[in-house]
């Protein structure tokens, strides 16, 4: 080892030790320039309004766009985001393609073999969109021969309905629209996912489907962090707290989801953000 690489490892950990020690915004730019990093790369899939999507002119758009620039406002950083496939996001992290993951993704002991997750942002759970006329009302009436269950591939409804589901017939699709579409045409009997695009997807079809809002897996969703990167946690972390305090949750769930804020008042079930 040359004597110029031995000073940069020495410099890299002093700021490395002092971005944990004081959590501070210039520290931890400073990290990221020293190891070449001109922006924060944030990776999500944006198919998923109203959290991950692109606007009129293809510009990314929605909830976690903008969580993830107000990150990288704190962090004293651009934010540069990368569209990937829900299923290619951690490997992604893993080979260094992306710095985080801000795709509404559910933190779970499975992925987090693989990947660190920040402290949780957001709370939901599993539900079903079923057919209107359907006599199911729950999780537990769908595993029987001669059910068929729609899940998005990668998806926490995914994983549930491959490990708990063992007569009904499961059927995997890429995309979430087709797994809805599979619904209102009574080729499948349910669609697992989350509340919030669950009460989303029954609105646009309400006259084929039903919404049963009742989560049967509660799930939080978290940044994805690749491992080892513990002062880019510790910022993380940081930051979801402070803006929380200041009332950054809030005005996100007022300026995206204010209707779905409002219904599920009305439903009496709690709100995610």
């Amino acid at each position: 080892m040359n004597s110029a690489n031995h000073a940069c490892r020495i410099i890299r950990g002093i700021l490395i030790f002092l971005c944990v020690l004081l959590s501070g915004q210039a520290v931890c730019g400073a990290l990221y320039a020293a190891e070449g990093k001109a922006a924060l790369i944030v990776g999500m899939e944006l198919a998923y309004p109203p959290f991950e999507m692109t606007d009129t002119k293809g510009q990314p758009s929605g909830v976690s766009v903008d969580l993830a620039r107000a990150l990288g406002a704190a962090l004293g950083m651009q934010v540069k985001i990368e569209n990937i496939a829900f299923d290619g996001l951690i490997p992604s992290l893993k080979t260094g393609k992306i710095d985080l993951i801000i795709s509404s993704m559910t933190a779970t002991a499975e992925r987090a073999q693989s990947i660190d997750f920040s402290d949780p942002y957001l709370q939901t759970g599993l539900c079903l969109l079923v057919r209107k006329n359907s006599p199911v009302q729950g999780i537990s009436d769908l595993d029987k021969a001669g059910m068929t269950v729609a899940v998005k591939k990668g998806t926490t409804g995914h994983s549930f309905a491959g490990k708990q589901l063992k007569n009904a017939r499961v059927l995997v699709l890429d995309k979430e629209a087709a797994a809805v579409l599979e619904v209102v045409q009574g080729k499948a009997d349910a669609f697992i996912y989350d509340q919030m695009s669950t009460f989303s997807n029954w609105q646009r079809n309400q006259l084929t489907t039903r919404a049963i809002l009742k989560p049967f897996q509660q799930e939080a969703w978290a940044v994805g962090i690749r491992k080892g990167n513990d002062p880019l946690k510790v910022r993380v972390n940081n930051f979801l707290k402070e803006y929380r305090a200041a009332g950054g949750f809030e005005r996100l769930g007022d300026t995206w989801l204010n209707d779905q804020k409002q219904q599920f008042k009305r439903l009496g079930y709690p709100f995610f953000l």
